[in-house]
């Protein structure tokens, strides 16, 4: 095996043996065997367009694949047999797209031993490519798959979008072809232009499914009644479950990046909705154990689950893990929660893991309406400077420099937050200045739309250019939908961002002097230094 898409992949490089995150080298074959037939797909789909046919589901179909490819999603052997299986029946309903086709167009999955030569194949065929070449590749293909992960969030809200998933399929269709540095790297920043597109399809959708959220403080407190624990990001199916859970003297939590679902009125409105229960991703071995009841797993990210409470994990969507239960969408896309609640309604209320209460729902439509207040604040000194500090948490152990850094912050700086790695400070309690939180947490990464919205209202606001605003970025990652959100800020010419904890694994040299040359794209260094740049004057 060979994986180098997240920033934990071992030694900074790529994780040859077992995947730091857990994903075993069989799992990671199939998911390179299954992105390598999505291509294949794609070119078909792409040439029947192109002659007036093409079938319209495909790109769902690619956009669902991706996003169980994405790290900490689907760890389950038997879900990418399946998939691999179904890709190329689909592929091969469509006619050739021409008599030079790539294998990828033409390769069959007739075995098990043939699907996992295959996978041996795929990768040694990367050492016959150009390094920064293949670097370029690497970007783009994890940039789709935070395009595909986005995408399907806003379509089973009913919200889709043809010219993402073509660009979908444009974009892994390129990769089985010749293209120079040149040619990649505005593939590359189209990514990021249809990934802006992306996140606002997928704003829209959630505010029209569960309505403009609002600037909301929520509970970390344990109640006394057993629990459902809800973590990923899937806003549906927690409306699902409350529906479901209303009246059964069973409460509801949140986890990780559910934590904003607290601020959608048609979320909130559920009073068993009663809180948020421990932190990120990172620390949910512990947390999951000390929850007592069932924990619904709809997205990334999953850890693979300890023994001793794998019966209460149940996962769904594109989630899986072999062995733990799997609650699927009947033919009318909708789920039966049944068991996951009576299984809740046999334990113990979850252990207090009370952290204080929390402030989230500072989206772009809240924060907007406080413009004059955010402007004044401004103008008066009072705020100095916004350091965007959005993105993901993550294990590991220089994670820390986050909550130092922001600790380390003048008491006249916000921070504007969205993602998991809000959880590194959103605890800190660092106050208001003149009624304006310090962290205005936009929400899930999913919501990092609303940053660049108010980046832009800003900008508007003073006259002046996104660049010239008093806004460092300060951003840390750990998987793909985060490098397409680096994309998205690239796309719309912000420059200077800090990227860390460790840059990522798959931007080779030459790569990374085209990002800092033209970008200023920078790694982390010491809070001290880093302070120092990013809040001039200090």
């Amino acid at each position: 095996m060979f994986c180098n898409q997240c920033e934990e992949t071992a030694k900074g490089l790529g994780c040859t043996v077992r995947g730091v995150c857990g994903k075993d080298a069989e799992t990671a074959g199939l998911q390179d065997v299954l992105i390598y037939l999505l291509k294949g797909l794609s070119v078909r789909n792409l040439a029947a367009i192109k002659n007036g046919g093409g079938d319209p589901e495909v790109g769902e179909f690619i956009a669902g694949c991706l996003f169980a490819t994405l790290t900490n999603v689907n760890f389950d052997p038997a879900r990418f047999e399946d998939k691999i299986r179904e890709a190329a029946r689909i592929r091969d309903a469509l006619p050739p797209a021409g008599s030079a086709e790539p294998d990828a167009c033409t390769w069959t999955p007739e075995s098990q031993a043939a699907i996992a030569a295959k996978a041996e194949e795929i990768v040694a065929a990367r050492e016959m490519v150009d390094a920064d070449l293949q670097s370029l590749r690497d970007l783009l293909v994890f940039g789709l798959k935070g395009m595909g992960a986005y995408y399907h969030h806003a379509s089973v809200l009913g919200y889709r979008d043809e010219e993402i998933t073509t660009f979908l399929q444009e974009g892994l269709a390129a990769t089985l072809h010749d293209h120079t540095a040149d040619e990649m790297v505005t593939l590359v920043l189209k990514c990021g232009e249809i990934g802006v597109k992306t996140l606002a399809l997928l704003d829209r959708a959630n505010t029209a499914a569960f309505g403009t959220p609002e600037i909301t403080t929520v509970s970390t407190g344990a109640g006394t009644r057993p629990g459902i624990l809800v973590t990923g990001h899937d806003l549906k199916d927690l409306a699902d479950l409350l529906a479901q859970t209303a009246g059964t003297g069973v409460d509801v939590y949140t986890h990780g990046e559910m934590l904003p679902a607290h601020a959608y009125p048609e979320l909130k409105k559920y009073d068993h909705l009663v809180g948020n229960y421990g932190g990120s991703w990172p620390f949910q071995r512990e947390e999951f154990e000390r929850f007592n009841g069932p924990v619904l797993v709809t997205t990334n990210c999953l850890v693979p689950p300890k023994d001793t409470y794998r019966d209460r994990v149940y996962t769904t969507g594109p989630v899986g893990f072999a062995g733990v239960k799997h609650i699927g969408a009947s033919s009318d896309g909708k789920k039966d929660f049944s068991p996951l609640i009576e299984h809740a309604k046999c334990c113990e209320p979850p252990q207090d893991l009370s952290r204080g209460d929390l402030v989230t729902g500072c989206a772009h439509a809240p924060v907007l309406a406080i413009a004059d207040t955010v402007v004044n604040a401004v103008k008066s000194g009072a705020v100095k400077r916004f350091i965007v500090m959005a993105g993901c948490d993550g294990r590991y152990s220089g994670r820390d420099y986050y909550t130092r850094f922001a600790e380390a912050l003048p008491a006249d700086t916000i921070i504007l937050t969205a993602g998991c790695a809000k959880y590194r400070y959103n605890s800190l309690g660092l106050g208001t200045i003149g009624g304006i939180p310090r962290v205005l947490d936009a929400g899930q990464c999913n919501d990092s739309y609303s940053l660049v919205v108010i980046a832009q209202a800003l900008a508007k606001a003073f006259g002046v250019g996104v660049n010239e605003l008093p806004v460092s970025y300060n951003i840390a990652w750990y998987e793909q939908k985060a490098v397409l959100v680096l994309l998205s800020l690239l796309s719309l010419g912000i420059k200077d961002i800090t990227l860390g904890p460790r840059l990522p694994g798959f931007v080779s040299p030459g790569i990374l002097k085209v990002l800092v040359e033209n970008f200023g794209i920078k790694g982390i260094t010491t809070v001290e230094e880093d302070l120092a740049r990013m809040v001039p004057g200090n």
